[in-house]
């Protein structure tokens, strides 16, 4: 899967967040224009204040996903974020997203592997319907069995045709679940087809009764709105809902990997394609960890702007590789992954492409990467982090996904400095420690005769779905 640095940077810009003061009580603005409360069920609430236009952005963030599953439901948190909208006891299948619409708003979904999360976007004086309605769905959704027997068939189609019709997105999918034994983060954000078939409307409701409790979400909203008021209807709305006792989490840590893993998978596709992940650290302490800031900085140096490695090297000078990129986030509540994937040139095959990339990483482990280079690659992150404040949107967004993985307030902020930190000899020392064999899964996608009367899809695979 090839992942440009943007997207890693939309993970690592976010405002800087303010320590959680106790039950009820207001945070002051920062310099950011953030703001917390948490109610006495344990609801969150994080304002960021924006004035540059008169809207505003609501969500809702469950920490809940994929990576909470578990062989036999795999699918559920994605098969619920569908049923979140086919109506509570007060109002029909659809309602809410036509409610929205009224309003002028539009409003959406998606699941990823770590959490499930809900937004609307709207003018400022619509806020309060937003807020309302996602509270009224949080308490009294109404599963019903015959719109699960609809929806469902909806989840396989989009699995057929987001996944199965898509050779790199099966490749891929095939990829993590050679590479991760034990983590259920080897397991797809859509679910696995035998576990769709075989879910019930009894095993939804039981993930809604265990994970949708404001004791387990965050409430972000950004724009042009004021804390006071923001805190006042989420109170109103939010907080009769009673907390609830949470699901244990178990640690599920992966076993040492012994030695190199390759897998072949056959599927229709023009050209062959190469996908390679190696095992590699995620950051658990912001302070002691130095390899994912390292390990960041190298997917930037090998993918993260027009005059990168990867694509210089191997697609124009070469001509080895048609495409060919990296990925790596930093940010797991499960097992990190450095990726390297793309696709063959036309009269190259996949082994021609893992050839040429292994005497890149050998280049880059003997002669390492000029200071020069270096400081470009984090002017490079930095811009991207000031780009991302742009987007209401973006800043709602970055702010619940770094809360709902868990990470300290100043996340952001701190990332960014250690980032300026990271020297040409840590890039070199996590290329030749982790970057290895006995740590690496190779996939390569052997091309089958395409039907033309059947539609395939070209999109590249993602971790999360809407």
């Amino acid at each position: 899967m090839i992942a440009d640095i943007l997207r890693t940077a939309c993970a690592l810009a976010t405002a800087a967040l303010v320590v959680v003061p106790p039950a009820g009580a207001v945070a002051a603005e920062r310099g950011t224009g953030l703001h917390e409360r948490q109610l006495a069920n344990g609801l969150k609430v994080l304002v960021k204040v924006d004035r540059r236009v008169p809207a505003a952005v609501s969500m809702i963030w469950y920490r809940v996903g994929s990576i909470d599953e578990a062989n036999g439901n795999s699918g559920v948190s994605h098969v619920l974020e569908h049923m979140m909208f086919k109506g509570t006891a007060a109002l029909g299948p659809g309602a809410f997203s036509k409610a929205i619409a009224r309003a002028g708003g539009r409003d959406n979904a998606f699941t990823s592997k770590e959490y499930t999360a809900y937004h609307q976007r709207l003018q400022k004086d619509r806020l309060a319907l937003a807020i309302r309605l996602e509270a009224d769905r949080m308490a009294n959704l109404r599963l019903d069995a015959e719109e699960f027997a609809k929806e469902i068939r909806v989840v396989m189609e989009e699995r057929r045709q987001r996944t199965e019709d898509n050779s790199q997105a099966l490749l891929y999918e095939q990829l993590i679940a050679t590479a991760l034994l034990s983590s259920p983060a080897r397991l797809p954000v859509i679910g696995w087809m035998s576990d769709l078939q075989s879910l019930t409307i009894a095993d939804v409701k039981a993930w809604y009764q265990s994970w949708y409790a404001p004791n387990n979400a965050t409430l972000v909203v950004a724009g042009d709105v004021q804390p006071q008021e923001v805190f006042a209807l989420a109170q109103e709305h939010f907080g009769p809902i009673e907390a609830r006792t949470l699901p244990q989490r178990k640690p599920q840590e992966e076993p040492a990997q012994r030695g190199i893993r390759r897998i072949a998978v056959k599927a229709p596709a023009e050209l062959p394609y190469l996908a390679m992940a190696y095992r590699v650290p995620v950051l658990r302490d912001i302070d002691s960890d130095w390899e994912p800031y390292a390990l960041s900085v190298l997917s930037a140096v090998l993918d993260g702007y027009e005059g990168a490695r990867l694509p210089r090297t191997l697609v124009r000078e070469q001509q080895v590789a048609q495409s060919i990129g990296s990925s790596y986030e930093s940010f797991r509540r499960g097992p990190g992954l450095f990726i390297i994937s793309g696709a063959p040139s036309a009269n190259r095959g996949a082994a021609d492409l893992e050839a040429a990339w292994r005497a890149e990483l050998r280049r880059l482990v003997n002669e390492g990467v000029s200071e020069q280079e270096l400081a470009r690659v984090k002017a490079q992150l930095m811009a991207s982090q000031v780009y991302q404040q742009d987007s209401v949107f973006a800043q709602a967004n970055q702010i619940g996904r770094y809360d709902a993985l868990g990470l300290p307030p100043d996340t952001a902020e701190r990332f960014m400095r250690r980032i300026q930190e990271v020297n040409q000899e840590q890039l070199r020392e996590v290329a030749r420690r982790y970057l290895v064999d006995d740590g690496l899964t190779v996939a390569v996608l052997e091309p089958l005769p395409i039907d033309p009367s059947r539609p395939r899809t070209v999109r590249p695979p993602n971790d999360e779905h809407s």
